[in-house]
Order: structure tokens, then C-alpha cells, then sequence
């Protein structure tokens, strides 16, 4: 069997962990450097716990965006459209400061992941933090499979996502209990008790699922009329809920409340 290519990388205040199923070529070992290199360079500038980011330092009106990487103004304008888009349910200042890294992380992994596959590695998973994005196969002829934490049983799993050339990402409570607010009331969200988005690109799957969590039980009718993207939610009292498409991807525990989307 070919040998693969594993990687873990401390940044961006979490573990990214490269997973490449291709096999080794001094291509893929170069790529592999550059995306590690990608995702601190990503920290440096957009990360708004360090003060000497270009977003801290634009946030505190000391540079503006013309003296700011070219990126910032794209992730910013992107930032404006995915907020006219939810209606308000995601933001860029959703805590009362310039922070996108609800986009930002999904942006960086799904760079990182191009950076592979032009390299040659079309088989390989980028997961930062939990959102993942997934190229090719696992093996010749079987899919990727992600598992998804059950919020209330961090030891179960509540679904698994199964596929090739997928995008997945989730917001919750397991890990860091109500931290996500909701821009339009400056307060916590707590309708669920996590969601997970399925797509193709991680940059829109990220951070539509910090979206979609900040809707609540609003997020079902959403996720169900967004083309490109299926969801899978549990409350906090484990009742469960999925858009009609989420089952062509996945394999479904049984679980009291569960219910499929109409």
C-alpha cells in the first residue's frame, strides 16, 4: 500500500491535521510545507487575539485596508455579502469587534487543500478544529467518513458523514459552551445544541454553519431552500432534525425526537 502523509500543526489557537491518502512525491512534500506555512501566515494576518495583525491593527484604526494584504478586503467584502445573505445571522463584528474567523478558518483550510491538490494530492483531508474539507477518496473505491460528536455525549456519535470532495463544518455548545452570538441581539445562541453543514467548499460551508446555528430552529427552512448544502442539527434537549438531501450522506443513528426535514 502507498504510504500516506500525516501532519499535525499547532495555529490559529487549534490542531489542523493533514490526512494525505496519495501516495508520497517530493511535490506533495514541498505542497504540504507551503500549506503549513499558508495557515501561520493566515494567523499573522487575520488573527484578532495577536495585537500585531493587520485586522487588530485595522480594527484599532492604525492602518487601513490599503495597507492591509490584499485578502483582508476580500475576506471583509465576503463577510458583507454572507451577512446581507443570512439576513443578519452572520457578521464580521457579531461580537462588538472586527473578528471574521467565522469565515477566515474554513477560507485558510480550503486554501490549504487547493495548495495539495495542485500538487497532486487528490486524495487528502484538511481538518481545523472539527471543519474539514475532503478530496477524492479515503481508499481506492471508499468514501471518506466523518464522524459527528453527539453535543450532550462527546463519546457517541450523533451521525456519520460519509462521501468524497466534501466540505464539513459545525458550530456548537460540547466544547466551549454558549459562545457563539447572535449579531442581530448581541446575546448567546442557544436554540441548538449543535449544527452541521455539508457542502463542497469550506469557506461558505463554515461559515453558513456559525450562521445557521445563530438561527435556531429558523435554520430548517433555511438550510433546506440553500442549494449546495445540507444540515443536520440536534437540540438541547437531543431531539434531532435534517434537511431532506442530509441522508444521501450519511448514516443515522437512531435517536428519540429524530425527524427528517419535509
Amino acid at each position: 500500500m502507498p504510504e500516506s502523509v500525516h501532519h499535525v500543526e499547532h495555529v490559529m489557537g487549534t490542531v489542523f491535521s493533514f490526512d494525505i491518502r496519495s501516495p508520497r512525491t517530493p511535490e506533495i512534500t514541498v505542497a504540504l510545507a507551503r500549506a503549513v506555512a499558508w495557515l501561520h501566515r493566515v494567523d499573522r494576518v487575520f488573527s484578532p487575539y495577536r495585537d500585531d495583525s493587520q485586522i487588530s491593527r485595522l480594527a484599532r484604526g492604525e492602518i487601513g485596508l490599503a495597507g492591509c494584504d490584499p485578502d483582508v478586503a476580500d475576506v471583509l467584502r465576503r463577510c458583507d455579502e454572507l451577512e446581507r445573505e443570512t439576513g443578519g445571522a452572520f457578521s464580521a463584528t457579531a461580537a462588538g469587534r472586527l473578528d471574521p474567523s467565522g469565515l477566515v478558518k474554513g477560507w485558510a483550510i480550503e486554501r490549504a487543500s487547493a495548495i495539495l491538490h495542485d500538487a497532486g494530492a487528490r486524495d487528502h483531508c484538511v481538518n481545523g478544529g472539527g471543519d474539514i474539507q475532503l478530496r477524492g477518496e479515503a481508499a481506492p473505491g471508499e468514501p471518506w467518513r466523518i464522524g459527528l460528536a453527539d453535543p450532550a455525549d462527546p463519546a457517541a456519535l450523533a451521525a456519520v458523514v460519509t462521501g468524497t470532495d466534501l466540505a464539513v463544518a459545525t458550530s456548537g455548545t460540547a466544547e466551549r459552551g454558549h459562545h457563539i452570538i447572535d449579531p442581530r441581539t448581541g446575546r448567546p445562541a442557544t436554540a441548538l445544541a449543535s449544527l452541521t453543514l455539508v457542502g463542497r467548499h469550506l469557506t461558505e460551508v463554515d461559515a453558513l454553519a456559525t450562521a445557521a446555528f445563530v438561527m435556531g430552529d429558523g435554520a430548517r427552512e433555511w438550510a433546506s431552500a440553500r442549494p449546495g448544502v445540507e444540515a443536520f442539527a440536534v437540540a438541547p434537549d437531543r431531539t434531532r432534525w435534517w434537511t431532506p438531501g442530509f441522508e444521501r450522506l450519511a448514516l443515522l443513528p437512531a435517536a428519540p425526537g429524530t425527524s427528517g426535514a419535509s
